[in-house]
């Protein structure tokens, strides 16, 4: 069985430099990595969360400036319980305006946080969340047009627990930060000094941003410690626009318990997980074998029509590591075998009588598109995202059955207010990660999505449809609808 070291070291020096920054090649001691603070809202039915900036020191070098929510960088995974109303309590604390979106939970769009309500600076917004849905891992985040992926990127995104409390009678682990671990996926890239960068580049501008340096939960180097049983994992990928292709350094599987909206009826065994900018997966590994392994990812998978001409971005190469995992024999190995009833469920919703609605996710390439800082570079169905633009009108309780296609590149692509049923991808069956509850999908060519409108969200504030790479999201591919 292949160890981290010896993987690592057949990696060879070169290549790791390629992933990794020089600090952590030196370094001696892993460090644990920290969880975000838990919020535990599930009795008080009551959480605050203050945007604040701060310093933050990834490299050990030199501090950048960075925001969270309740903290320097990121924000705490706030936990509500299923089947409650929940007062919410956002204070911005930035000399930005800001927002928070809720980003899988299904709820009217006066509550959902999109662009239309911004809080401003010294501002307090108190919406009331009625969680009807079941058991997910969804995250928040900024969601201010034209300012998303520099806030996301500076912090303001955390991840946040629906709980039904039913965890232990369905045999799966949840001992917040032992066998139950929150990962949030992030790249980020550094300058000569060692603080965080955000200056795009043309390809960053027209792919989407890119990192060079793998970042877990804010932190650089550290390493996931682990009880010598099963595990589960709560993957977020809030990069800007990074694809991860997943895989353990010893082939071992992952099981796949649960998708965007919520838990699967069993688990699915995979080799590999894909997991695109917004989507969040939940999988149990089975570390009772006591071997310390690595979570991998292949390259940036996302080169599209560009390919070398955009910067020499590459879809080939070694793979490179995203988290170490370390075996501890002290930690309580609370589970040991992998459940056979998840007790979630797979949609089955019935199409007949669904509207048709077809959605195009277009990159423009006219002359001078390239060059645009920010507006209309991309587009929805050939037009760019414009706030006083309602793209069309959905009846409450009707279903829809929607086609998007992409061209030149893969888009991420969510929906806010509803969960939707993948029902195809480019004419094929929807693979086995596509085939739970979800709200984002990664569009290779295309797919078919069904979904129901429960509920509402007027003109003044509708819901988003958007590609979820931040870059063209700010750049104009996002439209918005309203549910009466």
């Amino acid at each position: 069985m292949t160890t981290r070291r010896e993987f690592l070291g057949g990696l060879g020096g070169g290549a790791i430099a390629a992933f990794l920054p020089r600090p952590i090649l030196a370094q001696q001691v892993a460090r644990p990595l920290q969880m975000p603070p838990l919020l535990d809202a599930t009795a008080s039915g009551r959480f605050q969360l203050a945007a604040q900036s701060g310093q933050t020191d990834f490299l050990g070098r030199s501090a950048s400036e960075t925001w969270g929510f309740n903290q320097a960088f990121l924000g705490p995974t706030v936990r509500i319980a299923s089947g409650s109303t929940v007062q919410a309590e956002v204070e911005n604390h930035l000399r930005d305006a800001i927002s928070v979106h809720w980003h899988g939970l299904v709820a009217p769009g006066e509550v959902d946080g999109g662009p239309h309500q911004p809080v401003a600076p010294g501002d307090r917004w108190t919406p009331v969340l009625p969680v009807s849905q079941p058991a997910a891992t969804i995250w928040y985040h900024s969601h201010i047009h034209g300012q998303t992926a520099p806030q996301v990127h500076k912090g303001l995104a955390g991840v946040m627990q629906i709980s039904d409390g039913r965890d232990g009678e369905r045999g799966l682990p949840s001992d917040y930060g032992i066998d139950d671990l929150t990962i949030v996926l992030q790249d980020r890239r550094f300058d000569r000094a060692g603080r965080m960068d955000y200056a795009l580049s043309m390809p960053d501008r027209m792919m989407g941003f890119l990192g060079d340096t793998m970042v877990v939960n804010g932190q650089i180097g550290a390493t996931a410690e682990v009880p010598k049983g099963i595990v589960r994992l709560r993957l977020l990928n809030g990069s800007n626009s990074r694809i991860y292709d997943l895989s353990m350094s010893d082939g071992r599987p992952i099981h796949l318990i649960a998708t965007d909206s919520g838990l699967l009826d069993r688990p699915i065994e995979l080799d590999n997980l894909t997991i695109a900018t917004g989507e969040r997966y939940e999988i149990l590994v089975d570390f009772s074998d006591g071997a310390d392994v690595s979570l991998l990812s292949q390259q940036s998978m996302n080169t599209g029509m560009m390919g070398g001409m955009m910067g020499g971005r590459q879809a080939s190469g070694p793979p490179f590591e995203v988290l170490p995992f370390a075996v501890r024999a002290d930690l309580p190995a609370r589970i040991t075998a992998l459940p056979d009833d998840l007790g979630g469920s797979r949609p089955s919703l019935d199409p007949a009588g669904a509207t048709r609605r077809g959605v195009t996710l277009d990159m423009g390439m006219g002359p001078g598109m390239m060059m645009r800082q920010n507006g209309d570079r991309f587009a929805i169905n050939g037009r760019p995202f414009d706030m006083t633009r309602t793209d069309f009108k959905v009846g409450l309780g009707h279903t829809e059955h929607w086609s998007i296609s992409a061209n030149m590149m893969m888009h991420p692509f969510h929906v806010h207010g509803v969960k939707f049923q993948v029902l195809s991808e480019n004419g094929r069956a929807p693979r086995p990660q596509n085939t739970g509850w979800k709200d984002t999908i990664l569009i290779d060519g295309q797919a078919e999505i069904l979904m129901q409108f429960d509920q509402p969200a007027s003109e003044a504030l509708p819901f988003m449809f958007h590609c979820h790479i931040l870059e063209h999201e700010d750049g104009g591919m996002m439209g918005q609808f309203s549910v009466s």
